[in-house]
């Protein structure tokens, strides 16, 4: 999915609930479903990939973008509060 179609289906997800169509909950799983869907999916022509860092909570199940493994260790340990114990493997 690229980012327009990703772009797309959150604005009819938006639309829904605002029409009513839905309520909060399934916009909001229409929404997650987006992103995890544009992000498993993502290649870039910067060469950049998506991550998971695979550690126990809190970082389990983060992703994030990056050009690289010792980027995207960064990326995450920065968002879990510089907890370095946990590894990174490639989305593919």
């Amino acid at each position: 999915m690229d980012r327009i179609a990703a772009l797309r289906n959150v604005e009819d997800a938006l639309s829904d609930l605002e029409a009513g169509e839905v309520d909060l909950a399934t916009a909001e799983r229409r929404v997650i479903g987006v992103l995890r869907t544009y992000v498993t999916e993502y290649d870039d022509a910067d060469g950049k990939s998506a991550y998971r860092a695979a550690r126990p909570d809190p970082a389990d199940d983060l992703v994030v973008v990056a050009a690289s493994a010792t980027e995207a260790t960064e990326r995450a340990r920065a968002l879990v509060d510089g907890d370095p114990e946990f590894e990174v493997e490639r989305i593919d």
